[in-house]
């Protein structure tokens, strides 16, 4: 018995990594086998002993504490009242198995440290709570049989429905077709077109042929792209707007200044810039597909002391509140993270209520450029 709770001890941060509410119902689950194990048990409140302490019927005690109608005001009163005095806490996994709903949503995504990640969280809470919602939130690590196993996890708990951010090289999706035909899934952000659900995106690829036709206007003509490698789906939909805007205004498409990295952040972006600088023929400007990455290519500019925007420009994606922070301030699509969340949310709470009509559309949320000084520098005077 012991080696197995130290197994499932020393398994458990890795399998429900970041995910504070499984985490800690875990922990507390960990807390109380041990306490069964080694101690007295402790008196368990439960409808019945309710019903023992006032003398009427367990359902008696449901009905009230669910204000049934059936059941006088006087009843429920003395019902609620000795909860109160008990502490009488409902078991919501076993009030769900009889009602065949939790009102638990799951909610998995690749990188919960992300800020952009953070803003999609937000909007999905506050949702979850204005329709009576509490919502489970895990990390797949952007590992694709994290991702499985997690999906899993979620649909053995008994979530009413799953938002889903795919994981990157996410090729397969048995796994997530299997769950639709068990439970209301909606993908977002990090989306497939393999699989037939309601899928809330931002138009990638328009967002990035944008960011590029901005730094085309204000005179730049070799543009650098620093994006994701291959099999991230929203890489190469960014990579297809850089390529569009080069080709609309006629401009060289050259292989040496389009650079790809496994992490798109702020170091790679250091890195990347780098082997940049070190061309012969430089470019003039750098949009890269993450403001992580953006702000690492200033930080390498600056550190070179190349003049940003007259020498070097440079363009982000995601408007994070570092975006605002860097000097110079930092030119890059906002990308509405709370609204993603909450229309994600929304959408799924539809299809659990009308689960024989479960969606498949793509909902596109709209995006704007916003133009600060590492692109533009405005006139004085």
């Amino acid at each position: 018995m012991l080696t197995d709770i130290h197994f499932f001890a020393k398994i458990l941060p890795q399998t429900f990594a970041v995910s504070f509410a499984i985490h800690n119902f875990m922990l507390n689950l960990l807390a109380k086998i041990l306490k069964n194990k080694f101690m007295p048990k402790k008196n368990i409140v439960t409808l019945k002993k309710i019903a023992v302490e006032l003398g009427i019927s367990v359902s008696t005690v449901s009905r009230a504490l669910n204000d049934h109608p059936d059941i006088s005001a006087k009843t429920k009163e003395k019902v609620i009242a000795m909860a109160h005095k008990q502490n009488y806490v409902p078991n919501v996994f076993a009030k769900g198995f009889r009602a065949h709903k939790t009102n638990i949503i799951g909610v998995i995504v690749p990188n919960i440290s992300h800020y952009f990640t953070s803003t999609l969280l937000k909007g999905i809470i506050r949702e979850a709570e204005m329709n009576g919602y509490k919502v489970i939130i895990s990390e797949s690590i952007n590992d694709i049989k994290k991702q499985t196993e997690l999906l899993q996890t979620m649909n053995q708990f008994g979530v009413d429905g799953i938002l889903l951010s795919l994981a990157r090289k996410t090729e397969g999706v048995e796994s997530i077709l299997s769950m639709l035909e068990h439970i209301p899934l909606v993908l977002f952000d990090k989306v497939s077109a393999k699989v037939p659900c309601t899928q809330i995106v931002i138009d990638d690829e328009d967002a990035a042929f944008r960011a590029v036709e901005h730094l085309i206007n204000t005179g730049k003509k070799r543009i650098a792209l620093i994006k994701e490698t291959e099999n991230s789906s929203t890489s190469e939909k960014r990579y297809l707007g850089y390529l569009r805007a080069l080709n609309k205004y006629n401009l060289e498409v050259d292989e040496s200044i389009i650079l790809s990295t496994e992490d798109i952040s702020m170091l790679q972006g250091k890195r990347l810039t780098s082997i940049l600088l070190s061309l012969k023929n430089k470019p003039d400007a750098v949009f890269a597909i993450t403001d992580g990455a953006a702000i690492g290519v200033i930080k390498t500019l600056k550190k070179n002391n190349i003049k940003i925007p007259e020498e070097i420009a440079v363009v982000g994606f995601s408007n994070s509140k570092n975006s605002i922070i860097i000097e110079p301030k930092l030119t890059t699509i906002d990308q509405p993270g709370n609204k993603i969340g909450s229309q994600a949310l929304k959408y799924l709470i539809d299809e659990i209520n009308n689960e024989n009509e479960l969606g498949n559309k793509t909902v596109v949320i709209k995006t704007n450029l916003i133009v600060r000084e590492s692109s533009f520098k405005p006139l004085i005077g």
